[in-house]
């Protein structure tokens, strides 16, 4: 699902990536671990098409990504990735379903068809009497559900999390671990996780450790 070959990234003077090489199956949930500065974020926002890599290779479900352009991009970004971060980033004045949608709705697919797909996923995540509620209405935890579900909305091939359970309690974060090897097992949902926790890093299929720009 990914191939990254020797990618470099530097700001300025600063070299964060230094050569970084990574392969991640279909259906594998791997997460990345490392102190802070160690590059993991900052190679995700590249496997994440976000940030442009200085050099490297990079082929995400069978697409090459070196050459595309900022819409090439953009649409790629739109159909084949979900984000999920530590911060959810719902849209305060909509719903939970039209929060949902947006995904859906900014790749042009119908209108009802994406309002249907939204419902059916909150169902999945338990928050079908949640759906017309606002995030203010919303727990830490249905707000963060709710994000993910808007990550899988346009069926991605791979899901990228950063620190995704590291702004709730203890309980919401089992519920939000539990949920993701969920979305493996039901889905076959591809998923790149940056984590500092240890238990969420420990339940992935695969570890990987980075430090100084490097995987050890």
């Amino acid at each position: 699902m990914i191939k990254a070959q020797n990618i470099h990234k530097s700001f300025g003077s600063l070299e964060v990536l230094k050569g970084v090489s990574l392969n991640v199956s279909p259906a594998e949930v791997v997460s990345i671990v490392g102190p802070s500065g160690a590059g993991k974020t900052t190679l995700l926002q590249i496997l994440g098409t976000l940030s442009p890599m200085d050099s490297g290779s990079l082929t995400i479900n069978g697409e090459q990504i070196e050459g595309l352009n900022d819409k090439q991009l953009s649409d790629f970004r739109n159909r084949q990735i979900g984000f999920v971060f530590q911060f959810h980033n719902l849209l305060p004045e909509f719903s939970a379903v039209e929060n949902v949608m947006m995904p859906a709705l900014i790749a042009r697919r119908d209108h009802k068809q994406a309002e249907r797909e939204a419902t059916e996923l909150l169902k999945m995540m338990n928050l079908s009497q949640r759906a017309s509620h606002k995030p203010s209405a919303l727990s830490g935890g249905e707000q963060q559900r709710v994000a993910i579900v808007r990550a899988l909305i346009n069926r991605p091939a791979l899901l990228l999390a950063d620190e995704p359970s590291g702004n709730l309690d203890t309980k919401n974060r089992n519920e939000i671990h539990s949920l993701f090897f969920r979305l493996r097992d039901e889905l076959g949902q591809t998923m790149l996780i940056v984590t500092h926790d240890e238990g969420l890093a420990a339940m992935a299929d695969r570890k990987i450790s980075m430090i100084d720009g490097k995987i050890l």
